[in-house]
């Protein structure tokens, strides 16, 4: 056959248009994960290790067995976090930390230097002050905020916690009321009782559970009303500080409508949506499987009485005068940009914790915004292939969480939705899902590799 230069131009723009797809896929940066750096969480474990032998040894001799116990404890729940990963190694979110709290020490250059901060890689949008001088900052909360500022407030929250030895008083304080007399006078009692032994002391013990990551409310107002005073030394705006709590407020609601996401993003011509998908069991969780927000108690939210916090900041705060004060120390480039990393990289530390639930469900919110992100795509395929390849071994329930009162409505529709699917329409799911964005992401060779492990286990 003979090519004329008319054939021959329409077979290139052909070429061309066919390919223009995957140029433009291949021309996106795709995220990658940053190493976690074993050796430098190693010795920082280490360090804090020798911190609590050291402190553990010189314990008061008063119930110094009691206080033994509560100290190892939350040291145990320290060590978890070591364990687990959690702490952030990567250079260069530590240095933007370590300036954040640099311009609160200028300000405020009495601060004891017996404290670190730490991003951590959990989604849960917290920062706790864990004990011997460690502060992490979730990067589930660092994604939600507005600004610099807020960061900063937060962080002179638990810097606060630290300086008034909150952890150190309530483990205190649970030790002492261990051994009133009272509580002793209630043991006894029980022992002596020749009836529903188990249930006395299981009423007796709810008074007595001791959690060092609790503080009392007191305990809030008091770190709220000092970090406002640090940061009024700052050059940021302690307005943040109420910006901040209003966010908190409200952080447990779901901007995305998972209800309409799912049956669109999950969608096939070839194997289409099912409402019985969506549906739940009301014995399952007692009809609680959707927390209904108007019936969300405050004691159920992550951070509760933040109303009456704002009121309290609000009122000592009126009269002070900041007329240089700002919300970023120089400019918001890298506060953006160290937020769109974080919201990347709590799915990749669910995933690696094999929380399959939990990664999808995070991968869906950021999907919802970048469908054609390549490394989205690619994780959610993983963790159903996870899940899966869990369900044929019947340990599902070790890679996912089931629905519960305690979760916000999306997420406890996408594990009602993982429920309620059968094992081959699991897989089936995933399949017709990864095919839609075939061969426009073929490119990227972990999306290869899952979509053919997909079609592999859909074909078996």
């Amino acid at each position: 056959m003979v090519c004329t230069p008319g054939l021959v131009l329409i077979r290139i723009a052909a070429i061309l248009f066919f390919c223009i797809p995957v140029c433009l896929f291949a021309q996106q940066p795709v995220f990658s994960p940053v190493p976690q750096d074993s050796l430098k969480l190693a010795g920082l474990f280490i360090g804090y290790e020798q911190q609590y032998k050291s402190e553990i040894h010189s314990l008061p001799s008063l119930y110094k067995k009691d206080l033994e116990e509560v100290y190892k404890l939350r040291w145990e729940y320290i060590r978890e976090k070591f364990d687990e990963k959690e702490i952030y190694t990567d250079t260069v979110s530590q240095k933007y930390l370590n300036q954040l709290v640099a311009e609160i020490r200028k300000g405020n250059p009495d601060l004891p230097a017996g404290f670190t901060c730490y991003f951590s890689r959990t989604p849960v949008p917290n920062a706790e002050y864990l004990g011997h001088g460690i502060i992490i900052f979730n990067m589930g909360l660092f994604t939600r905020l507005n600004n610099e500022g807020e960061v900063v407030y937060i962080l002179c929250h638990e810097i606060s916690h630290y300086l008034l030895f909150h952890s150190e008083h309530r483990m205190q304080q649970y030790v002492a009321k261990l051994n009133s007399k009272e509580t002793q006078e209630a043991l006894r009692s029980i022992k002596k009782s020749e009836y529903q032994k188990g249930q006395q002391f299981e009423s007796l013990s709810k008074g007595l559970t001791f959690d060092s990551r609790r503080h009392s409310r007191d305990h809030e107002s008091q770190a709220d009303s000092l970090a406002v005073e640090l940061m009024r030394h700052t050059v940021y705006n302690v307005s943040n500080a109420m910006s901040a709590l209003a966010l908190l407020d409200t952080i447990d609601n779901d901007p995305l409508n998972m209800s309409v996401y799912l049956p669109d993003v999950f969608n096939s011509p070839e194997f289409p949506f099912k409402k019985r998908w969506l549906s739940y069991d009301r014995g399952l969780l007692g009809g609680h499987a959707v927390l209904k927000k108007e019936a969300m108690a405050d004691s159920l939210k992550t951070h509760p009485d933040c109303q009456k916090r704002i009121a309290l900041l609000t009122a000592l705060t009126k009269s002070w005068s900041q007329p240089t004060a700002r919300n970023f120390l120089a400019d918001s480039v890298q506060f953006l940009s160290l937020q769109n990393r974080f919201r990347y990289e709590t799915i990749e530390y669910c995933y690696q914790l094999k929380n399959y639930t939990r990664s999808l469900f995070l991968t869906l919110e950021l999907l919802a915004t970048h469908s054609d992100d390549p490394w989205l795509v690619t994780e959610a395929g993983m963790a159903f292939n996870g899940m899966y390849n869990a369900q044929k071994k019947h340990a599902l329930s070790k890679v996912t969480d089931l629905p519960a009162p305690y979760f916000p409505e999306n997420y406890n529709l996408v594990l009602q939705f993982i429920q309620n699917l059968y094992l081959d329409e699991l897989i089936s799911v995933n399949y017709y899902f990864l095919k839609k964005h075939h061969p426009q992401m073929d490119f990227y060779n972990p999306y290869l590799t899952t979509f053919e492990n997909s079609q592999q286990l859909f074909k078996n």
